[in-house]
């Protein structure tokens, strides 16, 4: 894994380069989050490849601990990734809610 570190607006941005799936569970997202938000980060940036498939799939619950433990944190979340390729509803209509806050974000991928 590789930090690669921007400023945007002013804030501290921890951009994540990794060809792994570094998300697994909730202990593998709080690891992440405490190395970063420790480090003085103030937003991460991931790929859709470096969380596991479980999270986008609602019924584990595990986007919304996961989410919730960044939100307990302030830290702001950036997740890059092809969300159209999605059929579920209710992870489409999750996208959409979250996108309409500043703090966790689903952008697609360019």
């Amino acid at each position: 894994m590789e930090i690669i570190e921007q400023i945007e607006d002013g804030i501290r941005v921890a951009k994540i380069k990794s060809e792994a799936i570094l998300i697994h569970n909730l202990d593998d997202a709080t690891q992440l989050l405490g190395d970063i938000y420790y480090q003085g980060f103030d937003k991460i940036i991931l790929d859709e490849q470096h969380i596991c498939p479980d999270f986008f799939d609602l019924k584990t619950k595990l986007a919304g601990e996961i989410l919730q433990k960044f939100s307990n944190f302030k830290m702001k979340l950036e997740i890059v990734g092809n969300w159209g390729k999605y059929e579920s509803k209710s992870l489409q209509d999750f996208i959409f809610e979250s996108n309409k806050g500043t703090l966790i974000n689903f952008v697609e991928k360019k």
